[in-house]
C-alpha cells in the first residue's frame, strides 16, 4: 500500500482539530505538512537539519569514476533519493552508461523498497534486501554472507556511524564510497527550530514527528545550545508525543529516554496514521461533569456540543482541572503553570475569561481558601 493510500485511511477533515505538531523534516515535509493541516491540525515546521547536495559534483564524478574502474562485488544502496541523484551526475558527466555497466554483476543489496525502486528505475536489480531497513543490518547481510576479501561500494545517506564502515573495512580489501548529499545544520537565521523547542516545553505542542536520526541529533543540540535540553526530554517522556519513522530514526529517542511512536511499516504514511490514531485514542482527555460530558483534545474544549478553541493561559488553566478530575487543584499550583510571570491575580482575570469562553456556569468551582475544580 502507498504512503497516499494509508494517510487517507479513516481520513476526517476534523479528526485532528485542536492538536498541534511540530515537523521537523525538510525534504517531503510539504506531504507531512499537508496530511496533518487536512486533518485539522496545527502544524509548526522547523527544519532542524536539511538535505542539501554537494556544492560541487566533482567529488562525487571522482568517486563514480573509482567505482566504475574497481567493479564492485557488492553494492550497498541506501536511499532512492542518494541513488537517483547518483545516477543523475553520473550521467551529466557522461558515465551513466558505464557506471550501469560496471554494476551489471554486481550483487546489489538495497536497504529498503525505495532504494530498490531507484536501483530498477537505473536499469539494475538487486539481490536482496536488508532484514530491518537499516544500513547496519545491510552491513550485517554483507559479513554475514559474502566471503572476505572483497571490493565493497556503499552509497552513503548522510549520516552513517563511522564504525560502520570500519566493520566492512576489517573484512574487505577494499571499500569504496560515494555521497551524492549531505546534511546541512539550519540556518543560524532561522528562528523556526526555536519556536519548536519553546512550544514544546511550554506545553504548545501535542506531538513531534521525526523522518530522520539526524534531525532527532540536531533538535537536541539545538536545545542544548539554548538550555533547554532537559526541559525538552521532560516534555517528550511526557504531554508531547514524539514519532520516529522508524527504528534507525527512533534510536537517538530511546537513547536519551524518550519512547516513540513507531509504525511497524517505516513508512511516512504509516507514520501518520499512528499518530493520527495515538492523539485521537490517548490524548483527548474527556470527563463526566454535573453539566454534561466535557473533553480537552490539545488546545480545543468540547463542551455543550461545541468546540471552544483555547488561548495559551487558558489552556494552562483547564488541562490541570480536567486532569485532576473533580479533584482541587491549588491555586499557586495553576498560577504556577501559567505562561509568563503568572500570580493569583493574573489567575484570577484569565480564570473569570475561561469560564465566558466555556459558557457553562458552574463547570469549573471554586473551592474558598484552596483552589479550583472541575464540577464532576
Amino acid at each position: 500500500m502507498t504512503d497516499q493510500a494509508e494517510c487517507a485511511i479513516g481520513f476526517r477533515p476534523d479528526q485532528l482539530e485542536g492538536f498541534r505538531i511540530g515537523v521537523t523534516s525538510d525534504r517531503r515535509s510539504g506531504d507531512l505538512i499537508d496530511a496533518f493541516v487536512r486533518r485539522g491540525a496545527q502544524v509548526v515546521h522547523a527544519p532542524t537539519i536539511r538535505m542539501a547536495n554537494a556544492s560541487s559534483d566533482e567529488p562525487v564524478i571522482a568517486d563514480t569514476r573509482a567505482i566504475i574502474d574497481a567493479r564492485p562485488d557488492v553494492l550497498l544502496a541506501t536511499t532512492a533519493y542518494g541513488v537517483r541523484r547518483w545516477f543523475e551526475v553520473a550521467d551529466a558527466a557522461g558515465l551513466g552508461d558505464d557506471l550501469v555497466d560496471a554494476l551489471r554483476d554486481t550483487a546489489i543489496l538495497v536497504r529498503g523498497p525505495k532504494a530498490r525502486g531507484g536501483i530498477r528505475a537505473a536499469g539494475l536489480d538487486d539481490v536482496g534486501m536488508s532484514a530491518e531497513e537499516t544500513t547496519e543490518s545491510l552491513i550485517d547481510e554483507v559479513l554475514a554472507k559474502h566471503p572476505a576479501g572483497l571490493t565493497i561500494a556503499v552509497q552513503l545517506h548522510g549520516y552513517l556511524p563511522p564504525s560502520a564502515l570500519d566493520r566492512l573495512r576489517r573484512a574487505h580489501a577494499r571499500v569504496l564510497t560515494v555521497e551524492p548529499y549531505r546534511w546541512l545544520d539550519p540556518d543560524v537565521a532561522d528562528e523556526r527550530v526555536d519556536r519548536l523547542i519553546e512550544a514544546a516545553c511550554t506545553g504548545g505542542l501535542d506531538a513531534i514527528t521525526f523522518t530522520s536520526a539526524p534531525a532527532v541529533h540536531a533538535l537536541f543540540m539545538a536545545a542544548e545550545a539554548r538550555g533547554r535540553y532537559d526541559d525538552l526530554v521532560d516534555a517528550m517522556c511526557g504531554p508531547v508525543v514524539a514519532a520516529a519513522v522508524g527504528p534507525v530514526t527512533a534510536a537517538p529517542l530511546l537513547a536519551a529516554g524518550i519512547v516513540p511512536l513507531q509504525p511497524e511499516r517505516y513508512r511516512m504514511g504509516a507514520m501518520i496514521r499512528q499518530v493520527c490514531e495515538h492523539l485521537e485514542s490517548a490524548r483527548v482527555i474527556r470527563v463526566e461533569t454535573r453539566h454534561g460530558p466535557l473533553a480537552l483534545r490539545g488546545s480545543v474544549a468540547e463542551v455543550a456540543g461545541r468546540r471552544i478553541p483555547l488561548a495559551p493561559v487558558a489552556l494552562s488553566i483547564l488541562r490541570p482541572l480536567v486532569v485532576a478530575r473533580g479533584s482541587v487543584v491549588a491555586r499557586d499550583r495553576l498560577a504556577a503553570g501559567m505562561p509568563g510571570a503568572g500570580d493569583e491575580h493574573a489567575l484570577e482575570v484569565a480564570l473569570s475569561r475561561l469560564r465566558q469562553s466555556l459558557g457553562v456556569p458552574g463547570l469549573i468551582a471554586t473551592v474558598v481558601k484552596r483552589g479550583y475544580r472541575i464540577d464532576a
